[in-house]
């Protein structure tokens, strides 16, 4: 089986010429800011918001072509679903898009909206919950979308006091342990205060006050299991603070300052566990300098600058490694902000890492997966089906070493219960998992099994289900 990882390795590595650096992409087909880009399964990333228009960028060609359209131009979210479905949230609109076919559907109404329709575009957060639902917060109330029924319900309320209003700004990170963090910033009350939501209880409880009180900071969840939240501005100017939030304490702690003041800036984990921070808001205009973070050291480093200075831009994680970099707008510092700008770029780091691998029966990462009963260790196939509740192993490449992150697990479309993962014995540098066959996957001998990790999709193989 060693010769399968390793040929598999190979066909999804990509070499390029320059490293570390900051390269021009194709433009995109209309310019945008305050606009979502997300990574599809497929490799491509959907760009969303700041038009009514949608748009794939393909990573093979660099070029951005045109796909469907939303009723709403303004779009505060984007996610996508365990079916490869891409859930868009604009206030009180939610629709759907759908990769195979490129066309967009509404599906249920909010209960309350989420967000502003003005900028700066970022008041409604939606997060993929471990039990395949959408959490939606923002200025309005807390509600769950479920994909299976396209229902929007309420949660319980908010554990803060505070009216959430669209003064409101926050950060809303999924933990490993399948809470939520919930990170509030209000305007005009110092309030440092952060609560977890627990999809189990459907509650929402505080934890831990924060270091310090900042608008437009990003967050980031690392690879060890802490949140990062840098930059940001105060009532007066920009600031390069960071903090840490530990789940192991429910503590905020302070980590080393970034190089420069920043917000309105992006923050992307890349696959070595590292976080790209780009541009942004500084001191003198729109920022095109950008840094990593190594939480290993707790210390922020230049790494290069972009071709163009941008704030209320988008970056996103490639599976072959890389990040895209797309639109935003330019200001210099003494006129108003530019309008939006049509150009991408794209980040190259100095050492490539692949989206996470799926190996399969005939080698070539498709077809039927190399997928085992966990109690026979004989493989899942269509003469030997797998049945809900039974646990199934496999391996899988470009995990990192020892994190707390665990990879998620769909199956026929819906997240399952990942019951382990660490390195795979007799075989290092690989990670095996081990995961439940949820209930009301439809039955089949070719039933889709992919894996998802740290934003990233792996190939999709089969396994047998009854």
């Amino acid at each position: 089986m060693k010769t399968r990882f390793v040929l598999l390795i190979l066909l999804g590595a990509s070499s390029y010429a320059q490293t570390g650096t900051f390269t021009a992409t194709g433009n995109m087909t209309v310019p945008r800011a305050f606009h979502t880009a997300t990574l599809l399964p497929n490799g491509k990333v959907l760009i969303a918001g700041g038009s009514a228009t949608l748009e794939l960028y393909d990573p093979r060609t660099g070029t951005f072509t045109a796909t469907g359209a939303m009723t709403a131009s303004n779009v505060v979210s984007a996610t996508v679903l365990p079916d490869g479905r891409v859930l868009l949230i604009e206030y009180r609109n939610a629709e759907l898009y759908d990769p195979s076919t490129g066309t967009v559907t509404a599906t249920g109404s909010m209960v309350d909206g989420q967000g502003s329709a003005l900028p700066p575009g970022v008041r409604g957060h939606a997060t993929l919950l471990t039990n395949g639902k959408v959490l939606m917060t923002g200025s309005g109330n807390p509600q769950l979308y479920d994909p299976s029924t396209g229902a929007f319900t309420l949660t319980d309320p908010y554990a803060n006091v505070y009216d959430h209003d669209d003064d409101f700004q926050t950060t809303v990170t999924l933990l490993p342990s399948g809470e939520v963090l919930f990170a509030e910033d209000l305007q005009y009350v110092r309030n440092y205060s952060a609560e977890l939501y627990n999809s189990t209880t459907n509650t929402f409880r505080p934890t831990g006050a924060m270091v310090s009180f900042l608008l437009w900071r990003t967050t980031t969840l690392l690879v060890n299991g802490k949140v990062l939240r840098a930059g940001g501005v105060d009532l007066f100017c920009g600031c390069q603070k960071a903090e840490q939030y530990d789940p192991a304490t429910g503590m905020f702690t302070a980590t080393g300052d970034m190089t420069t003041p920043r917000n309105f800036h992006t923050a992307v984990l890349l696959p070595d566990g590292t976080v790209l921070i780009t541009g942004g808001a500084g001191q003198r205009g729109s920022l095109a300098s950008a840094e990593l973070y190594d939480s290993s050291t707790g210390t922020f480093t230049a790494t290069g600058s972009m071709t163009a200075g941008r704030q209320y831009h988008a970056a996103t994680a490639l599976n072959d490694g890389r990040v895209l970099i797309t639109g935003g707008m330019y200001f210099d510092g003494i006129h108003p902000p530019y309008g939006s700008l049509l150009s991408a770029e794209i980040y190259t780091p100095p050492v490539l890492i692949p989206a996470p691998a799926l190996f399969s029966i005939s080698d070539d990462g498709r077809g039927p997966g190399a997928i085992w009963h966990a109690q026979t260790g004989q493989i899942a196939s269509a003469d030997n089906p797998a049945v809900a509740g039974e646990a199934l192993s496999m391996y899988t490449t470009s995990l990192v070493d020892g994190g707390a992150v665990p990879p998620q697990v769909a199956v026929g479309g819906r997240l399952t219960q990942v019951l382990y993962f660490g390195a795979a014995p007799g075989y290092p540098g690989y990670t095996q998992v081990n995961f439940l066959v949820p209930g009301g996957v439809p039955p089949g001998p070719a039933v889709p099994v992919r894996l998802t990790y740290i934003g990233r999709s792996s190939n999709a193989v089969t396994v047998g289900v009854q």
